[in-house]
């Protein structure tokens, strides 16, 4: 059936890296690929350290081309190694360097080794990591010890793209786990927002004469004109002088005839 085809393939492919790995050792490797090509297969391997890998005069890998193909059957094995530009970002390689330190100095001083990794992490430019070591660390009973800084996430979509790795360091007291998970400065977050321009302060008057000219302008009442009155002339002036003198002498002559004709009766 074609399923089990797929299945022996994958585990093929699973035993090759396994085998690459160990035979490689510590030398910074973060994850190998497998493609197929039409002169044969394709071997990349992602490390920190191409230099290693590469040998005196490409030594070691014309010695790891001949083991695979005898080992595995393969017709035409093709190495490529490519070279990965940041090692602190990459959670398999930052794992690694972890068990060579503690394999190196012991797990006394696990504290300072974890401290020091979070740190070149972070300067990284990393969002967040969390680091796990779990052992005899040191004692003689088994815990675990959780470094922890920055902004990780642990579930939904973004949780996908949070890198993860897993490693053991033999030591004399036993095993120590170490586990390893880097959220990646380029993942996008849902709620991340983002000002497409700031507000400065020298654009406020500027603003303010903008919401003057859209409100509606208020009428302004109408001024209360004010009567003018024609001039009047001095011959008009003197007629009605000499009338006002006409008027007031009449009423001044009847005035005594009134009070005699009282004084009659």
């Amino acid at each position: 059936m074609i399923e089990r085809t797929f299945v022996a393939q994958r585990t093929r492919e699973y035993y090759i890296r396994k085998y690459v790995d160990k035979t490689l050792g510590n030398v910074g490797i973060s994850t190998i690929s497998l493609k197929k090509i039409p002169l044969g297969e394709k071997i990349v391997i992602h490390t920190s350290r191409p230099s290693l890998i590469v040998g005196s005069k490409g030594a070691n890998i014309r010695a790891l081309t001949k083991s695979l193909k005898e080992k595995f059957n393969l017709e035409n094995p093709q190495i490529e190694i490519s070279e990965v530009p940041n090692p602190f970002l990459d959670a398999n390689i930052v794992a690694e360097r972890i068990v060579s330190s503690l394999e190196r100095f012991g797990s006394a001083r696990f504290k300072g080794i974890g401290h020091k990794m979070m740190e070149n992490v972070m300067n990284a430019g990393a969002l967040g990591i969390e680091l796990i070591i779990s052992g005899k660390i040191p004692g003689a009973r088994a815990k675990s010890w959780r470094f922890y800084t920055g902004y990780l996430k642990k579930c939904g979509d973004v949780a996908l793209s949070v890198k993860t790795a897993k490693k053991s360091a033999l030591l004399k007291s036993g095993i120590i786990g170490v586990k390893v998970a880097i959220m990646p400065p380029d993942i996008v977050l849902p709620d991340k927002i983002r000002l497409l321009k700031e507000p400065e302060q020298v654009s406020a008057p500027v603003e303010k004469e903008a919401e003057k000219a859209k409100a509606p302008a208020k009428r302004k009442r109408a001024a209360p004109k004010k009567v003018v009155k024609p001039k009047e002339t001095k011959e008009e002036t003197s007629e009605v002088k000499a009338e006002e003198t006409a008027v007031a002498e009449a009423e001044a002559t009847e005035a005594p005839e009134k009070s005699s004709e009282v004084g009659d009766s």
